[in-house]
């Protein structure tokens, strides 16, 4: 059911993104291309590592892991960091979710990573029972932070005059 994604997965992960983009009611912002995904993860320093679910029955590609290290500088290990965890809404139910999070659980120990972390939107009440169900812990206190366009720019424009 679950294996590492290979770059014949490319299209299937590209297309699973824009669903996944869709689904967060932010379509627009999926703009990642075959040839920028198929570099990430295949290319000679791979930036990220996916795994892939498959049905059992008929093979065909159902979703989809994709993941990179992290580093945290208190417990001075590295970590994981689960940027997507996407199952096509007809395989729900199906244990497919919960395989993908087992496997990449199971290669966190293997791999010395303390900690498995990643984001949910808050009004994404599926996907916060389902990881309640798994005995995630929230992390409420902490905010995410994001800077890009013209933050981005403004601000790496102070570093050009100092």
């Amino acid at each position: 059911m679950i294996r590492a994604a290979t770059e014949d997965d490319v299209a299937a992960i590209r297309a699973m993104i824009r669903e996944l983009a869709d689904y967060e009611r932010a379509a627009e912002q999926a703009r990642a291309t075959e040839e920028q995904l198929r570099e990430a993860l295949f290319g000679p320093h791979p930036a990220a590592h996916a795994l892939i679910a498959e049905d059992d029955t008929t093979g065909a590609v159902v979703g989809y892991a994709l993941w990179f290290p992290r580093f945290s500088t208190w417990t001075g290990t590295r970590g994981m960091h689960l940027e997507d965890l996407y199952v096509r809404p007809h395989a729900r139910g199906g244990g497919h979710g919960r395989a993908l999070l087992a496997a990449l659980a199971g290669l966190c120990l293997r791999s010395g990573f303390e900690r498995f972390e990643w984001w949910v939107l808050d009004w994404n009440e599926p996907a916060i029972g389902f990881y309640k169900s798994l005995g995630v812990d929230f992390l409420d206190e902490w905010r995410i932070c994001r800077l890009t366009g013209e933050g981005l720019s403004a601000l790496a424009s102070a570093a050009d005059t100092a």
